[in-house]
């Protein structure tokens, strides 16, 4: 992924990545009054929920870092409102991932981390 590439462009790549590693669509960019999420997934019986980070540099701490607490506090709430409205989705087991793009970097994959974080 180019420098030229957007967080719109980041979030559309890692939406088809994580549907061939075998994740299932469920909905993107999931907005609410609490916040925003990225991406929602099934892994298997788990519901995921996924921020995308790009950044260019990691002279801030890099593109996983910039999910702070305040950024995870506003993800689950958000997360739990989905659930609150989604009611066929509150029989799954939670995730919260993180795919993270780093442009400086000399890979064009994004890393995955997996239960980034939690409640």
């Amino acid at each position: 992924m180019d420098s030229k590439k957007s967080g719109t462009d980041a979030e559309n790549y890692a939406w088809h990545w994580l549907i061939k590693q075998g994740l299932k669509p469920v909905k993107r960019n999931y907005l609410c009054k609490m916040g925003e999420i990225d991406l929602i997934l099934l892994d298997s019986n788990v519901l995921v929920f996924t921020e995308v980070r790009l950044r260019k540099s990691r002279f801030y701490g890099g593109a996983a870092n910039s999910v702070n607490y305040h950024k995870q506090q506003k993800i689950i709430k958000t997360a739990q409102h989905f659930l609150m409205t989604h009611s066929a989705f509150q029989q799954y087991d939670c995730r919260f991932d993180v795919i993270a793009f780093e442009i400086a970097s000399e890979s064009n994959e994004p890393v995955w981390y997996k239960d980034a974080f939690r409640l």
